[in-house]
């Protein structure tokens, strides 16, 4: 009798002790201030974890973790920096680490975009100045072997989705933004000259908002270089305000008449460098132009992005002015 009353109240008391670590494994707890961050180098272990945990005031006690790792032996613990914002029980902690959720900051950089748009996007995360930035892009080591004449990094900062940590440095960035375009170029197994065909891409990238014309628009750039004409194409006037620190929204009279090597409304041939990050449609369209005579190439007034591509002064005349009319309040 006194053995199944000892053997009762032994289960008694084991479910008493179950019920209370079940409910402080549930119960939310906050130690902290504000919000606190806590890094997981790749091969911390499981009891580690519960320390720096603990230490940052995320759990109440190490003993907690530890439990539910017992309990839940298959799951992996992820390596990462996470952040903490509010209470979170135990099982909610544990869960989040053993699912990776990792705390980044998201970086899109749409094709298209120059140093200056890449450096403004990534200031405003917060990480670095948009100046600092800029003086990294500025280095252009990272590419040299592929482009031993790439003035800066403007051209292969490749248009994409980045993952940062708040440990990314302006240098780092760019590696990984070069090695981006490092992948996407071998993608290619391309032949040829990297400087010439990622400058001309970014060209046609900031001329060719139709993926179908942007061949077309490469093959009006490749005609008059052919020739020697002068591209005459207003992106570059742009970027090259951009360097000279004076571009003003539009373009001005003095902008095309600026002596910047970057204006091709003053120099024949492609500028320096690239004047934007082109994305692959872009580089393909560079690599293989459309088979056409077409010199010229203006925008149609109906909104939709397209152009009217000519071979001659007489028709791209009649198309500028149709163009203006079509523009008329």
């Amino acid at each position: 009798m006194r053995a199944r009353r000892a053997i009762l109240w032994a289960l008694v008391l084991a479910a008493l002790a179950g019920a209370w670590a079940f409910s402080r494994l549930a119960q939310p707890y906050r130690g902290f201030e504000g919000e606190v961050f806590v890094e997981f180098p790749r091969g911390t272990g499981t009891g580690a974890i519960a320390d720096r945990l603990v230490r940052a005031g995320v759990l109440r006690g190490r003993w907690e973790f530890l439990l539910i790792r017992s309990i839940e032996r298959g799951r992996v613990l992820q390596a990462g920096e996470y952040r903490f914002n509010r209470p979170a029980s135990p099982l909610e902690v544990y869960s989040r680490i053993a699912r990776g959720d990792i705390f980044y900051y998201e970086l899109v950089v749409p094709e298209g975009r120059d140093i200056f748009d890449v450096a403004a996007a990534a200031g405003h995360l917060g990480l670095f100045s948009s100046g600092a930035f800029l003086r990294a892009a500025r280095n252009p080591a990272l590419i040299r072997d592929l482009d031993p004449h790439a003035p800066t990094l403007e051209g292969y900062l490749f248009p994409d989705t980045y993952r940062l940590s708040r440990h990314t440095t302006p240098e780092r960035l760019c590696r990984i933004m070069t090695g981006r375009f490092r992948e996407a170029w071998q993608g290619l197994e391309a032949k040829a000259d990297v400087h010439t065909t990622v400058t001309l891409a970014s060209l046609v990238e900031k001329e060719g908002k139709l993926s179908e014309e942007r061949p077309l628009i490469a093959a009006v750039f490749e005609n008059r270089l052919r020739i020697g004409m002068k591209l005459d194409c207003d992106p570059t006037t742009i970027y090259a305000a951009l360097l000279d620190d004076r571009y003003r929204g539009t373009i001005y009279r003095s902008d095309l008449e600026s002596d910047n090597p970057y204006n091709t409304y003053r120099h024949a041939g492609l500028p320096p460098g690239p004047i934007a990050n082109p994305g692959l449609a872009s580089i393909r369209a560079a690599l293989h132009p459309a088979d056409s005579g077409a010199l010229y190439f203006v925008a149609r007034p109906d909104g939709s992005g397209g152009h009217t591509f000519s071979s001659t002064i007489a028709a791209h005349e009649a198309a500028t002015a149709r163009y203006r009319r079509g523009r008329r309040p």
